[in-house]
């Protein structure tokens, strides 16, 4: 199946606003929950994103997920770290997704294992982010790392994580030059909480030439809200959602409409959205509900 095209770089060239979400795998062998969730959402997204030992914490590979993912017809967007592998076992890896259908890759450095629960576990980063992006387009022109010609290129379309308000931004903006010139095509972004700054990230990054796909986050609660503030790096809920969510009688359904206000306001800004429900996948339809997903023209501020 290799050279399968993908429909997210289809979608995203040709203008239409992508609505992406993610799907945590199971911590076992039984895939059922995780495609009961994929097939009631194939109405509202574009495709899926199907997380990789996500927080460090153990479970079943990605890459048998997302290839049952492709047998129903629902594109997966494989999510592949540099933690847990090194750069064969990487190259394995995207040359086994390449056969099984998968197209696109969201390539990350990965968590660092203190965070999961195999804290025991010896880390690898054999490579980083920048050098796995480096890995694809090799893949993509028929070589691996070493140079030596494939049996079948692959055809993948490749992807990399940003952090909209990370500080210092030019930072940032620099390792994000990097990946562009690696061969990432789209952004996944963390977290937007604030639109304007999210804004002025958008313009910077732009002339890099990747499609922008902003992180929106369901907060399900006051608590959760503080939890990312004190232990999630990068991230701070302004304490004006905070004390919205704390004077809520349903924080649930004061968190869905923070999120569904979040995607309007950064709608002009970007090219779609990736909703990070957290377990509440059943209510991405109601969050990116009413959204206009034709093409139209960006607007910078």
């Amino acid at each position: 199946m290799t050279g399968t095209p993908s429909s997210l770089s289809a979608g995203l060239a040709a203008g239409r606003f992508i609505v992406t979400t993610e799907i945590c795998p199971p911590k076992g062998s039984d895939c059922t929950e995780f495609l009961r969730k994929a097939r009631a959402l194939r109405p509202a997204i574009d495709a899926v994103n199907v997380t990789d030992n996500q927080g460090a914490n153990m479970r079943i590979s990605p890459l048998a997920p997302a290839a049952l993912l492709v047998r129903e017809g629902i594109e997966p967007i494989l999510q592949l770290t540099c933690r847990d592998r090194n750069r064969m076992a990487l190259q394995s890896e995207l040359l086994a997704a390449s056969a099984l259908g998968i197209t696109n890759v969201l390539a990350l450095t990965g968590d660092f294992i203190t965070f999961g629960d195999h804290r025991e576990a010896k880390p690898v980063f054999d490579l980083d982010s920048v050098q796995l992006l480096r890995i694809i387009t090799g893949l993509n022109e028929g070589r691996d790392l070493s140079g030596t010609a494939l049996t079948g290129a692959t055809s993948f379309f490749a992807g990399a994580a940003a952090a909209p308000e990370a500080e210092p931004f030019a930072l940032t903006l620099s390792k994000l030059a990097k990946k562009a010139t690696a061969g990432a095509r789209f952004l996944q972004t963390q977290a937007v909480f604030s639109p304007e700054r999210f804004a002025r990230f958008a313009d910077a990054t732009r002339p890099l030439g990747m499609k922008i796909i902003a992180g929106i986050l369901l907060l399900k609660s006051p608590g959760m809200a503080r939890y990312v503030t004190e232990r999630v790096p990068g991230l701070k809920v302004p304490p004006e959602l905070v004390a919205e969510l704390e004077s809520a009688g349903d924080p649930l359904a004061a968190g869905v409409e923070i999120a569904r206000r979040t995607v309007a306001a950064v709608r002009p800004f970007c090219d779609g959205v990736h909703i990070m429900a957290m377990g509440r996948e059943d209510l991405v339809p109601a969050i990116v509900a009413g959204v206009e997903r034709d093409s139209q023209e960006h607007t910078t501020i």
